[in-house]
């Protein structure tokens, strides 16, 4: 299958598709699993963009969902790598579909649109597209081959700060600076900074900070993103950044509009699943294997692992060190390193999931140690 899948990944690359607008990329993925047997449900949770496709083996045994991306950035293309996705799933389970001597299984293909924006597992998953699997899986390009480990979680604010315009110059006293609130909240974020967790990360941005300097600004906005590596405890700063913003709007006179755009959890790790994943790298011989990241971001993957058991691959492609959404990761991701990245993550997905569909008893272990690593989360709190 391999010329069919890279013949996708480069298709997709050529074609770069911001996210909820990846029609190309839907239409070409989908036709190739129609043409191999899976039944697919496009347009799925109101999302024009999102699909499932669906492949049953007798009756009975485990449900494995594989998820892949395929959004653009915007100004970069395909910067984080999302276009060798779909072939990696596709490969794994389209080669799973044609085993003839198996126990039964049933594979999912999900295709998860806006993965740098508005998020498109969100919606998947409060409409429990993911709930009835066994177990998730997915990949990601990365400079080494590895698994999440842990990842952040979000939560994504815009602030829009409203004064009253006058001119700077002729009339300051009847004006009412809406920047004077942004600059105030980010002031007093740098002062929050010094009594939060180590884990902590809060980065913020001016969107609009007036029209002209001779005109008080009567609008100013910015964006921030705040992230923990615990759910319980980022609420906890949050909050103290949402107050922030309102002690600085009530010491400017300004109002300020707080606006939520996502929130993300942290990811729920299963080291039984993770522990497969790795075994299955290291028997295939894929590049550069290490250890979990000890830096790490956010992913909306993490809100699938808090319904059902899952994990995420990442698999060499670059060099170590080379940052994604960079114009390095862009030439990577339709190259010969990007090729054999496909291969070499469709067998790791491909084999993980053979193991759970031969072995009843891996099955039952990522399930107990996926109930002890909810409970956990569950039992966490703020000191």
């Amino acid at each position: 299958m391999k010329e069919e899948l890279f013949s996708l990944s480069s298709y997709i690359h050529s074609n770069p598709e911001l996210g909820n607008q990846e029609y190309k990329a839907v239409e070409a993925i989908t036709a190739i699993l129609s043409s191999n047997g899976f039944e697919v449900e496009s347009g799925i949770a109101g999302l024009e963009t999102a699909f499932k496709a669906r492949f049953t083996k007798g009756t009975g045994g485990p449900t494995i969902g594989i998820l892949c991306e395929y959004d653009a950035l915007k100004n970069l293309g395909h910067g984080c790598g999302h276009n060798l996705q779909p072939s990696v799933a596709l490969g794994a389970a389209i080669s799973l579909s044609k085993l003839e001597e198996t126990p039964p299984f049933t594979i999912e293909v999900f295709g998860t649109p806006a993965e740098e924006t508005t998020s498109g597992k969100i919606p998947l998953t409060e409409r429990g597209y993911f709930d009835h699997l066994d177990i998730a899986l997915m990949m990601h390009a990365g400079d080494r081959t590895t698994v999440d480990g842990r990842s952040l979680a979000l939560d994504s604010f815009e602030f829009v700060f409203e004064g009253k315009e006058s001119h700077a110059a002729v009339a300051p006293e009847n004006g009412i600076s809406a920047l004077d609130g942004v600059l105030m909240t980010f002031n007093g974020i740098e002062y929050l900074r010094e009594h939060v967790r180590s884990d902590v990360r809060i980065h913020g941005i001016i969107t609009d900070g007036g029209i002209a300097p001779n005109i008080v600004p009567g609008r100013s906005a910015a964006k921030f993103a705040v992230r923990a590596s615990d759910r319980p405890y980022l609420n906890h700063v949050s909050e103290r950044v949402l107050n922030v913003a309102r002690g600085a709007a009530l010491a400017t006179g300004t109002k300020v509009e707080i606006i939520r755009h996502k929130s993300l959890e942290n990811k729920l790790n299963v080291q039984t699943l993770n522990d497969t994943l790795l075994e299955n790298a290291k028997l295939i011989g894929a590049d550069n294997i290490t250890p979990p990241r000890e830096r790490t971001g956010s992913t909306d993957f993490s809100i699938v692992t808090h319904r059902v058991p899952g994990a995420c691959i990442r698999t060499a492609f670059v060099p170590i060190g080379t940052s994604n959404h960079t114009k390095e990761w862009v030439q990577a991701s339709n190259s010969p390193e990007g090729n054999k990245a496909i291969m070499t993550a469709a067998k790791i997905i491909g084999s993980t999931c053979l193991d759970i569909i031969y072995s009843k008893e891996l099955l039952e272990k990522i399930k107990q140690d996926y109930l002890v690593e909810k409970e956990n989360q569950k039992n966490l709190v703020v000191n």
